[in-house]
């Protein structure tokens, strides 16, 4: 995936609890036909892209999940896949970068989504180790080489205190160094917006790409549009703004003609 000058917006699928979940309910089949429909309401609306997650998959494993969601996110990828014609990512929760780049592979994906990529963090799953070294080489054993790795630091729903005296910079700067093809950046947690002076010691420091993964709404995307790349979206797009909701046309609609009212500035 390139990104352009006129930024980009990637608009969140959050895949419903897939089997052997504890909240899971529908079939597999139901489960990629609701994702089809919400990519087909993204394309409808013009998103410049579209990552899928399995949000609904609490409580989260840690860094690795089973074959049975390995193989559920597989079948909703390739049905999103060959339902749209825009680029598509994948974050498979919580840190499974590797089932997420295997995926990618097998759906002809074009990201993935990598959390705990540089230094370690206690998540609420717990410790979360870093994974660069590991996570790179396996793309590269599965020739993966083509499926860019956007990578959060300082992520949400984390404490970041073992690594308090490493700047969010630093952190960005190691990201770049260990080979991440971007870099994504969040509020504390899901919905919640950016810190913009953390954006503002990013914007002329960070070679790669930054993406904005948390937090962007109609009313804020103004005040953080030149601070980044890309903008992933995925609750604000939802009837009353939940993300357990469904996708609100109308909220979207009106999220990308203000989009369009930013790139004619």
């Amino acid at each position: 995936m390139k990104f352009s000058d006129k930024k980009s917006i990637i608009g969140m699928i959050h895949v419903q609890a897939l089997p052997g979940t504890p909240n899971h309910k529908m079939s597999l089949e139901e489960i990629a036909d609701l994702a089809v429909m919400e990519a087909k309401q993204y394309e409808t609306a013009q998103v410049d892209a579209i990552i899928i997650e399995n949000m609904h998959d609490v409580p989260y494993m840690k860094g690795q999940v089973g074959p049975e969601i390995t193989a559920g996110m597989t079948v909703v990828a390739k049905a999103v896949r060959e339902a749209v014609c825009l680029p598509l990512g994948i974050q498979i929760l919580a840190g499974a970068n590797k089932e997420a780049l295997a995926v990618a592979k097998a759906a002809n994906l074009d990201f993935i989504r990598a959390e705990g990529f540089v230094f370690g963090h206690v998540a609420d799953e717990g410790y979360i180790d870093s994974c660069a070294g590991e996570l790179m080489r396996y793309r590269k054993m599965i020739g993966a080489d083509k499926v860019k790795v956007f990578t959060d630091i300082k992520k949400k729903h984390s404490s970041h205190a073992i690594t308090s005296d490493v700047d969010i910079v630093e952190t960005a700067h190691a990201a770049e160094f260990f080979l991440s093809d971007g870099i994504i950046v969040t509020g504390s947690s899901t919905g919640k917006a950016v810190d913009i002076r953390e954006l503002d010691a990013l914007k002329d420091t960070v070679r790669k790409p930054i993406l904005i993964g948390s937090g962007i709404t109609v009313d804020n995307i103004s005040e953080y549009w030149d601070y980044a790349n890309a903008f992933i979206v995925g609750s604000h797009f939802k009837k009353s703004g939940y993300w357990m909701n469904p996708i609100s046309n109308e909220r979207l609609f009106v999220f990308m003609n203000q989009v369009d009212l930013l790139r004619s500035r």
